[in-house]
């Protein structure tokens, strides 16, 4: 079966752009370029948290509401938020208002800054977890990298981060080249990766 559909310029895509119009421009100019800066790792890890149970086109189209909400993810900012922030973000209604998964992202940026002072950065912890040897594109759900980050992550007190939404955000931010064997934008991807220098 092919892992791939047809773009609007008539070029094969990963095929899970199909299922929203948007997902194009996404796949396109985000989903599996490396990235190093710790606000957009962190934003990523939040809204893979809270996707958890829903579809990404959810997330996606509600998170410039996210990032309005949440600070734009900054770290040191969100870490901050109190019991009435709690409160203001469950009745907004542009975002997903699920407490436990509010209750998380705080508790996440606290750990957060946490580990930007054990390893200098959250990019230089999140880069160790690079595979070697990733899955073959579009066969899997979770990789040894993403049990074993998530099982860190959750001794160092971090919440709604199994392993399946670390794979998602190892995919998207691109620890692992998922983009599909006869994607356009593979090699494209491949070579962003091999001119990244790791965080370390």
């Amino acid at each position: 079966m092919s892992q791939t559909t047809q773009g609007p310029d008539g070029q094969p895509r990963c095929k899970w752009c199909q299922a929203a119009p948007e997902f194009f421009d996404y796949h396109d100019n985000e989903w599996g370029y490396p990235v190093a800066d710790d606000q957009r790792l962190f934003e990523k890890l939040c809204l893979e948290s809270f996707q958890s149970g829903l579809s990404w086109r959810t997330i996606l189209s509600k998170r410039e509401n996210f990032r309005r909400a949440f600070k734009q993810f900054e770290i040191n900012a969100v870490a901050a938020f109190d019991d009435a922030d709690i409160e203001r973000l469950l009745h907004d209604e542009g975002i997903v208002r699920h407490r436990g998964k509010i209750q998380a992202v705080i508790n996440n940026a606290q750990c957060a800054q946490c580990l930007i002072t054990e390893y200098g950065s959250l990019a230089a912890y999140v880069w160790q977890y690079e595979a070697d040897m990733p899955p073959e594109p579009q066969t899997a759900s979770t990789s040894p990298e993403s049990v074993a980050m998530s099982k860190d992550l959750k001794k160092r007190g971090w919440k709604f981060i199994g392993p399946t939404t670390v794979f998602a955000f190892m995919q998207a931010m691109g620890l692992v080249n998922d983009h599909a064997n006869g994607c356009v934008i593979r090699a494209k991807a491949a070579q962003m990766r091999r001119d990244f220098i790791v965080p370390t």
